[in-house]
């Protein structure tokens, strides 16, 4: 056959092994924003290799400042030989021909103040997809919270889809306001009031058998200091018309499973709990994986005691009803931010030789993996309660004890002690302590202090931070042929203090919520961030940044190597210090890194010592490099590969732009594309 659109093939195939697969192809489709349903991005995708990676050149350059791009977040669909992708704070939705780079269609959404609002706008990561019909359709989640469905070859909204918007402006059809399906007063226009709450999205719907299941998320929790908010339930629409479907609540009410871990009535006026991180999908068994993130507010949960289900927990949904499988909850009445930030991935498993395991894997900030029957929700090793610290904080009782995993270890570090900083030097490791000596250090689930407290201490260590472990900024990547999941990490500690809440509202103008907290984050900010070593070095011991392969079969960590190289900055500082320079070794530049697996090799991007963004071929088995040549520019948010006209390509997540990356003789002649 001429093209085999083998995206769509591999969702049916993927648990089931494909390597007979890996032939050469005309057409190989990057299908999801993870590429399959599984959230693997993996391609099987083979032209590129290690005897031709260093020839890799821009085939093209696509600029997106036309449509107000900045952040790069989106990861391009490649699908029926078109890319599809959502650019700028106005989330324009984008076919780009992925021969040349040259833009076919866009579509804007128009202007409304609940769009203008969204503390999320320019964070759109990609969109949905699916075949109505025998006709492509596109659909996409916008700031203002609207789901649209446009047909793929011309962008124009899918007559039939939704109905009338009564805003200026919106077309016809094709158009669902999602607002009308959480049940709360709104204006269309304006939105929900501010005192009652926001919700907007960035992440893009997921289709599962003629079912669009859609996220959300909102105001970030450390800019909160009210205490009200509105939840952020998962909607679910009819594929073909955009009917209603059914509503899961997040925050369980009277008569639902889990409303007892809502104490003080707080289920009735507390919120947050969406899934701002994209959603994973087992077509063939019904189901839906939403990763969740915590309640109303961070650090500081008195005004709402209990373990607050479904906050930071991952929940199996059927698709068809959208009634709870199972669930499990990584964090009881979650603090420190450590809500789940990435698409679950979903890999079929042989553990320890007995036999096929359908699994669903959490990569979290914590730092750990937390793996999962898919369709029983059993932990694959086990998941046990420990007693962990009570808080200091008047008012906020924390739940005694906390899931740990025991299998795979950590991949990153987990609570901060002496042992635990810089010490290439004795000066170094007592100037280090030093800078430590006005914070609490503790373990993984260290609680925040407040301001003015009895022992005296600025703040309380967080490692990894809100911004630490796995995150969204470089998803986890597997190999289904191999069972290996390969997570990029880096430790990013946070500080956490908390001061009154009527001080804390003063940081936070325009913020949602009507009552003040009585605590809330201290800083204008994702938190605190703690000190910089007197010698201007990192505090903690290396590295700073790495990629830990994970072989699931055995929960096994087969080999774990820094990303990128020593900062040259660092290098300055640490032979400042005195310390030597072959002992320090390449501590990793400290950055989350996109990463995309291949047939023959994993692929990733940082940056070398002197700061020149580089493009890295890995061995998958031993982590070992095969390739390595000078990028661009700096990529983040996810990476991406595919194949078009029996040439493979590698996209690059470069800020406003993407840059696809290919052999010699891929791309048309010609300059860049805009």
């Amino acid at each position: 056959m001429h093209t085999l659109k083998l995206g769509r093939i591999l969702t049916g195939l993927m648990f089931l092994g494909f390597s007979s697969l890996l032939v050469a192809q005309d057409s190989i489709e990057w299908f999801t924003l993870g590429n399959d349903f599984a959230h693997t991005r993996y391609t099987p995708a083979a032209e590129i290799s290690a005897d031709n990676f260093n020839d890799l050149e821009v085939a093209w350059e696509w600029d997106g400042a036309s449509f107000g791009a900045v952040s790069g977040r989106s990861t391009p669909s490649y699908i029926d030989g078109k890319l599809f992708t959502v650019a700028g704070y106005n989330r324009h939705v984008i076919a780009i021909d992925p021969k040349n780079g040259e833009t076919i269609w866009s579509y804007r959404e128009p202007n409304t103040p609940r769009g203008e609002y969204s503390m999320r706008a320019d964070y759109g990561k990609g969109v949905g997809y699916a075949e109505i019909d025998g006709r492509g359709v596109i659909y996409m989640i916008s700031p203002a919270f609207f789901l649209t469905a446009l047909d793929a070859d011309t962008g124009v909204p899918i007559e039939g889809f939704g109905g009338q918007i009564p805003v200026d402006g919106f077309p016809k059809t094709g158009v669902v306001d999602l607002l009308a399906d959480l049940g709360h007063p709104y204006d269309p226009y304006n939105g929900i009031p501010l005192e009652t709450g926001y919700i907007t999205s960035s992440s893009p719907p997921i289709v599962v058998n003629d079912t669009i299941i859609v996220g959300n998320s909102a105001e970030q929790g450390y800019h909160q200091a009210r205490i009200e908010n509105v939840p952020g339930d998962i909607l679910a629409y009819d594929a073909r018309t955009g009917d209603f479907k059914w509503k899961f609540n997040v925050i369980p009410k009277p008569g639902e499973y889990g409303h007892e871990t809502w104490e003080n009535d707080a289920w009735e006026w507390t919120g947050d709990v969406s899934s701002w991180a994209p959603l994973s999908a087992d077509p063939e068994n019904n189901l839906v994986f939403i990763p969740t993130n915590s309640a109303t507010i961070d650090y500081y949960g008195g005004f709402r005691p209990g373990d607050n289900l479904y906050g930071a927990a991952i929940i199996a949904l059927d698709t068809r009803t959208g009634e709870r499988a199972w669930h499990f909850q990584m964090v009881h009445h979650e603090i420190w931010n450590f809500d789940n930030p990435t698409a679950p991935v979903l890999l079929d498993l042989n553990v320890d030789g007995q036999g096929a395991i359908p699994s669903v894997m959490q990569v979290t900030k914590q730092g750990w993996v937390y793996a999962f029957n898919r369709l029983t929700g059993e932990p694959i090793w086990p998941i046990v309660e420990r007693p962990v610290p009570p808080s200091i904080v008047p008012g906020e009782v924390l739940s005694p004890t906390q899931p740990h995993v025991t299998k795979p270890e950590p991949y990153e570090m987990q609570g901060v002690t002496e042992d635990d900083l810089v010490d290439f030097t004795p000066k170094l490791r007592a100037d280090a302590i030093a800078a430590l000596d006005d914070y609490v250090m503790g373990g993984l689930f260290n609680p925040p202090i407040h301001a003015d407290n009895a022992m005296g201490k600025y703040a309380a260590m967080n490692c990894p931070g809100g911004a630490g472990g796995a995150n969204i900024t470089a998803p986890a990547v597997a190999d289904p042929t191999t069972g290996m999941l390969y997570v990029s990490s880096h430790k990013n500690c946070f500080a956490l203090r908390l001061i009154p809440g009527e001080e804390a509202d003063l940081l936070f103008p325009d913020s949602t919520g009507a009552t003040t907290s009585q605590y809330a984050n201290g800083v204008a900010g994702a938190t605190a961030r703690p000190p910089r070593h007197p010698a201007g070095v990192p505090l903690f011991k290396p590295p700073y940044s790495r990629i830990t392969a994970i072989d699931m079969n055995s929960g096994d960590h087969a080999w774990m190597i820094p990303t990128g190289e020593t900062s040259q900055r660092n290098l300055n500082a640490f032979e400042a210090a005195g310390a030597d320079l072959e002992e320090v070794g390449n501590t990793g530049t400290g950055a989350l890194v996109p990463m995309v697996v291949t047939a023959n090799m994993l692929i990733y991007s940082d940056t070398a010592t002197d700061g020149t963004p580089m493009l890295w071929g890995l061995d998958k088995s031993s982590g070992e490099i095969i390739g390595e040549i000078e990028a661009p520019s700096r990529s983040s948010y996810g990476m991406s590969s595919w194949v078009h006209d029996g040439h493979q390509y590698i996209m690059l997540q470069t800020s406003s732009s993407l840059t696809a990356m290919a052999l010699p003789g891929a791309a048309d002649a010609g300059g860049d594309a805009h």
